[in-house]
């Protein structure tokens, strides 16, 4: 998941000319995301393009659309937003778009992936982590952390220096998405750990002053009993929104609340930083032509959000 650019974008700002911002959203599910669509008029979307079903072989009459209407000084004006319910799939979309740009020619529009909301998500919950430890020093532990969620808040916890505990029912798993890692960032300290039985959760607490719970939706991952072990733990946040929580005891409003002395955050307490991550991420699209906004520029820009 190396992230294509190293764009630092300004905060959102007002159209400065006539033309109207434009936003094409490709859905890889047949019926295109309400809540996406609900979201870009709230960013100052002025028109909102959608298509659902878009595949690699059958986008390149979409961008093309894009890049050949308006002047390459006017398209910053139009841009890309990819969602859908599976982030691999958003992913092999977005390869394919950029392989019908044309950027030697200043043919280009600029793209944001947040397929299942997996960039801004997990941009929220490290945002919100960094609000009580110093992540460069913290000791963490992502349960869940082969899932799409989980990988990129993996990803963001070790690019900022600390060490990244990840956690998988199989162990294979986890150590390729460590390896993925430390090969997108040199020094990464990640390590894979099993959770796969009762005896495990104990080992893979011991140290973690940090936890993310991405699992599935409806599976505990974190039990109280655990939990309440953990003598380092200061820490928890968890992503699930659909109860039971995958921390047990987190509640999905919390957002920093102290529970047992320990501070919690739920799925609905950090999804108001979620939404607010998501619109400055598509306003600032609309700064250039030529960026593709995956999860480290949009952690770039959860950190310019109040």
């Amino acid at each position: 998941m190396p992230n294509s650019s190293t764009f630092i974008p300004a905060l959102p700002a007002k159209p400065t000319s006539d033309k109207a911002r434009i936003l094409i959203q490709l859905d890889t599910d047949p019926l295109p995301s309400v809540f996406d669509r609900v979201v870009a008029i709230d960013s100052g979307v002025q028109h909102l393009f959608s298509y659902g079903g878009v595949t690699p072989e059958n986008v390149m009459p979409l961008v093309h659309g894009c890049i050949f209407t308006r002047g390459s000084k006017d398209l910053h004006h139009t841009a890309i937003f990819v969602g859908g319910s599976d982030v691999a799939a958003g992913e092999a979309l977005v390869r394919a778009i950029r392989k019908h740009l044309i950027p030697a020619a200043k043919l280009s529009v600029s793209i944001m992936l947040d397929s299942n909301g997996a960039n801004t998500t997990a941009a929220a919950a490290v945002r919100a982590a960094s609000k009580h430890v110093n992540l460069d020093q913290t000791e963490s532990l992502v349960l869940g952390g082969t899932g799409p969620v989980g990988q990129r808040v993996a990803r963001l916890l070790a690019k900022q220096g600390g060490h990244v505990r990840i956690g998988s029912r199989q162990l294979d798993r986890a150590e390729a998405v460590a390896a993925r890692i430390r090969k997108d960032i040199p020094g990464a300290k990640v390590e894979a750990v099993s959770v796969a039985s009762s005896s495990d959760g104990p080992k893979a607490m011991e140290g973690r002053e940090l936890v993310v719970a991405a699992g599935a939706p409806g599976a505990v991952l974190l039990p109280k009993k655990f939990r309440d072990a953990g003598k380092d733990l200061h820490l928890m946040i968890d992503l699930n929104g659909v109860p039971p929580t995958g921390i047990e005891g987190v509640e999905l409003m919390d957002a920093g609340v102290d529970r047992d002395g320990k501070i919690a955050y739920g799925a609905l307490g950090v999804g108001g930083t979620k939404m607010k991550i998501h619109r400055a991420a598509v306003a600032a699209l609309f700064e250039r032509n030529d960026a593709t906004l995956d999860i480290d520029d949009i952690y770039d820009i959860a950190l310019r959000v109040q």
